[in-house]
């Protein structure tokens, strides 16, 4: 058995069989075969390896003849790799043996002799483990008649482990299929790491480099909750998984029964709990799971799935299947907050010079620099929000003139629609998001001018600590406890409430339980967090009177130290919610 250590972003413990997806994204369907087929599996094995040594032997002329015998090597010692007599009695072994099939026994032999080679620490030999898996490349592809597996034609339940996931490839992970997922790379707060909880995939990343050494179709459990993925199993961590499984099931059930009831403190205080969604798909479990309408609605998808410029029409279309789902339900729409790492492939090129995109053109600096854009999408939300109770709000916003340069050009769209005769809502409610540190330090004049705040924690952490949020190299530094962030929004806080502005934390902390108490203790009754965490947040809610909040608030404050703010709350949690602690 494996043990591999990650970052938990989406939580949920699955077990099944993994589907590695290397560059090829080559499929392994089954791992082993019947006895009585051992000797036909064999053949196909032996048929294959001449079918690529021939292609080999082919390749070595053809360079030859081109390039001279220098490159032509190369291939020659691909073809004494394929002819090796040990991986020939080796994959033998495994399939008469052990009855492995022939795709499991290859992939499963070569990818141990490249993970041997790549740890000697010789750069040369490492380099040549590329060899081994073009050749594990080459068999695959014969054995499997060149068959790849494509996420979205999936037929059977698979864990993915991946190098990496784009937030594309995630958003279009098919839920019906895939257990969970988990990455090689990958922050605690990357994009793809929030659309597998939006979609409600357990998920693991930065694993560090694991993939060699899995072949693919071994049982994986998959640890959403610790961030642990254990290759291979042994029986114990199987039966720990089911009693586990049995547990939390238990406990869903009774969250379930919170859906339906209103977030209020033992003391009387309301505290009011949104979603957060990335697709109009993701509004019915909002409202399914009791939220009160959404609180960060992320228009990214629209920008990111296609090859063309969303059309007017296409953002109507999608804010209007969000807005009548929610009726008299709030819902704050944020625009367009595209850069660092969601970069539609149309404007890959235009970002291709950014030398660190987490501080380049992003989120509202992009749409004040691409006014056409920006203004097509400032139409549709204004004709959309007509049928409900709607709110614009601005993203990343830095400077006092970024928000008034966005709301001027709100109010230009505004005149547009009004010369056109277009029915538009004339009264929207226009706020911000609170992600850099310069926001918080002018909060008292943003205070003057916003309808609302809304504090995005993942960047607000990222941007206050210099640490990025994607990288695991310092994902140990990236904490929502630090000391530091617990003033800024308490800064924040403070302004809001002496200038009356309703204030939202839609961040990654506002779905985790351990900082709710801390949360409300600072002053806040607003919550927007992913739609699976809300009916546990409100069995936090339910549980914990705001004096007692603002007693653990002033604690968890009085630390130097992220990990003991952290450690206190976790030990807090545990004594209003045991059954939350896992």
């Amino acid at each position: 058995m494996q043990v591999r250590n990650g970052i938990p972003v989406s939580p949920g413990v699955v077990v099944g069989p993994a589907l590695v997806l290397g560059t090829e994204n080559f499929r392994i369907p089954q791992k082993y075969v019947r006895r009585d087929a051992v000797e036909a599996e064999l053949a196909r094995f032996r048929s294959a390896l001449e079918q690529v040594c021939s292609e080999i032997e082919s390749n070595e002329v053809l360079v030859a003849d081109k390039l001279g015998t220098e490159y032509a090597a190369i291939f020659s010692a691909h073809l004494q790799m394929a002819r090796d007599p040990r991986m020939l009695g080796e994959v033998e072994h495994l399939i008469r043996e052990r009855s492995y099939a022939p795709e499991y026994a290859v992939s499963r032999f070569l990818r141990q002799h490249a993970e041997q080679m790549q740890n000697l620490g010789d750069k040369y030999l490492a380099e040549r483990a590329l060899d081994i898996f073009d050749l594990e490349k080459r068999l695959l592809g014969c054995l499997l008649g060149e068959s790849r597996e494509e996420l979205s034609s999936l037929t059977a339940p698979v864990v993915i482990l991946a190098h990496d996931l784009t937030p594309s490839e995630t958003a279009q992970l098919n839920t019906e299929f895939v257990l969970g997922f988990a990455t090689e790379v990958g922050g605690h707060t990357s994009h793809t790491a929030i659309l597998a909880g939006a979609l409600g995939i357990p998920a693991v990343v930065g694993l560090g480099r694991c993939l060699a050494s899995i072949s693919g179709s071994e049982t994986v459990i998959l640890d959403g909750d610790h961030g642990q993925v254990l290759i291979d199993p042994d029986e114990g961590s199987i039966a720990n998984f089911r009693t586990s499984e049995a547990h939390n099931l238990k406990i869903h059930e009774r969250l379930l029964s919170l859906e339906d009831l209103q977030a209020e403190t033992p003391d009387g205080e309301r505290i009011h709990i949104y979603g957060n969604i990335e697709f109009p798909t993701e509004v019915e479990q909002c409202v399914k799971r009791g939220a009160e309408g959404v609180g960060l609605y992320r228009t990214e998808f629209l920008y990111l799935g296609g090859r063309v410029e969303p059309s007017e029409d296409d953002h109507y279309q999608a804010y209007c299947r969000v807005i009548e789902a929610c009726g008299d339900r709030p819902v704050v729409i944020r625009t367009m907050d595209i850069g660092a790492d969601k970069i539609p492939q149309r404007l890959q090129e235009r970002f291709d010079e950014t030398h660190n995109p987490m501080l380049g053109l992003r989120s509202i600096r992009l749409s004040l620099q691409s006014t056409p854009v920006f203004k097509i999408q400032l139409r549709a939300l204004l004709r959309a929000a007509v049928k409900g109770n709607v709110r614009i709000m601005f993203p990343l916003v830095a400077t006092l003139l970024e928000f008034r340069q966005a709301k001027m050009i709100l109010m230009d769209v505004m005149e547009d629609l009004e010369d056109e005769g277009i029915e538009y809502k004339h009264d929207i409610p226009v706020g911000m998001m609170v992600e850099v540190p310069s926001a918080v330090m002018l909060v008292e004049e943003f205070a003057q001018e916003v309808d609302f705040f809304s504090i995005g924690t993942n960047d607000l952490i990222q941007y206050t600590l210099a640490c990025d949020r994607s990288d695991p190299s310092v994902a140990s530094l990236y904490r929502a406890g630090d000391p530091a962030i617990l003033r800024l929004i308490r800064m924040v806080l403070t302004a809001a409430k002496k200038h009356n502005r309703p204030v939202t934390v839609c961040g990654q902390m506002s779905s985790d339980v351990r900082f709710v108490p801390l949360l409300l203790g600072l002053g806040l009754r607003h919550l927007s967090a992913t739609p699976h965490s809300i009916p546990r947040l409100k069995e936090v809610v339910r549980h914990v009177s705001i004096l007692d909040a603002e007693r653990i608030a002033d604690h968890a404050c009085s630390f130097d130290l992220a990990r003991d703010v952290e450690h206190y709350l976790l030990g807090e949690l545990g004594r209003l919610c045991p059954d939350l602690v896992v």
